[in-house]
């Protein structure tokens, strides 16, 4: 029986750098945005459906991120009936991923984990932080969006003082070394658990 660990932080903590820390660490990884990703490209199985519920997000046999927000922005009410595509087709790749995953510890990398209610079905849930002024700097200099959008991205998160306080796990990503060595550490706890049960 593998250990279900959720994996959960705000935008620019470098939860995708710690994901990869668990990957090497001898984890398996599943990624809900990679995951989204597969469901949106040619041939992935939300592109049908929302072609039927959505024909203008469509674009070149995919579906285009940019036309769903345009629709969402001319209509709010659309992004309820995506959801009601997307979610289900998520939550399939998921349990596709988990029924072959071999590994002893899964972790499930969810940027909305508490949001969504996610935690639930986790043994236990990492939170990845750092301060406020190095995650705005992060995202900042990725220069896909300005100061102001990533403050309205953030508001809309749980505070993450919040999500700290109820994962039973943190790794402060302040160094990639710290950060190792909080993962290797989580790691070396759940397994030694494991050993014992």
């Amino acid at each position: 029986m593998s250990f279900h660990l959720g994996l959960t932080g705000s935008i620019g903590m470098g939860k995708s750098s710690t994901a990869r820390l668990f990957a090497e660490a001898g984890c398996a990884v599943w990624d809900a945005d990679a995951a989204v990703h597969r469901l949106y490209a040619p041939g992935g199985a939300a592109v049908a459906p929302m072609r039927a519920a959505f024909p203008g997000a469509v674009e070149g046999g995919a579906v285009s991120r940019a036309a769903l927000k345009r629709i969402i922005g001319d209509d709010p009410a659309a992004l309820h009936r995506i959801e009601s595509i997307v979610h289900p087709l998520v939550a399939r790749d998921r349990a596709d991923f988990t029924r072959n995953a071999t590994a002893d510890i899964l972790v499930f990398d969810i940027p909305l984990l508490f949001e969504t209610g996610g935690n639930r079905a986790m043994d236990a849930v990492v939170c990845v932080s750092a301060p406020a002024e190095v995650q705005e700097a992060r995202v900042l200099e990725r220069a896909t969006m300005t100061a102001g959008q990533f403050r309205q991205i953030r508001d809309k998160q749980m505070p993450d003082a919040e999500k700290r306080a109820r994962s039973d796990y943190v790794v402060v990503t302040d160094t990639p070394e710290h950060a190792r060595a909080q993962v290797r550490a989580i790691v070396d706890t759940i397994m030694a658990g494991l050993r014992d049960a």
